[in-house]
């Protein structure tokens, strides 16, 4: 697998690991909000669901993660929402 030369558009590395059971995992997630995988952000990279229903969400990643990831399924608890603001912060730069 070349994910070691693959050049991500997010420093995933500045997000916080949480496991699903933690109390920051309760989330009420809703369509267009963009997130990551809790457990290991720097695998599937950030992404925007795109459907919820009951606890699942469905969420395109566009393959910005370490194994290019397009779309998934989850359980909420194993995302988390980024807050927009949040994204400048770990965008990298184009220069």
């Amino acid at each position: 697998m070349a994910t070691k030369n693959r050049r991500l558009s997010y420093r995933l590395e500045l997000l916080p690991v949480i496991m699903p059971f933690h109390r920051r995992a309760v989330n009420n997630i809703q369509p267009g909000d963009l997130v990551y995988y809790g457990p290991c952000p720097e695998y599937y990279g950030i992404g925007e669901v795109i459907q919820t229903e009951d606890n699942l969400s469905v969420v395109d990643f566009r393959g910005t993660g370490l194994l290019g990831i397009q779309k998934e399924i989850f359980s909420n608890k194993y995302i988390i929402p980024i807050h927009k603001l949040n994204l400048g912060h770990i965008l990298k730069n184009s220069t």
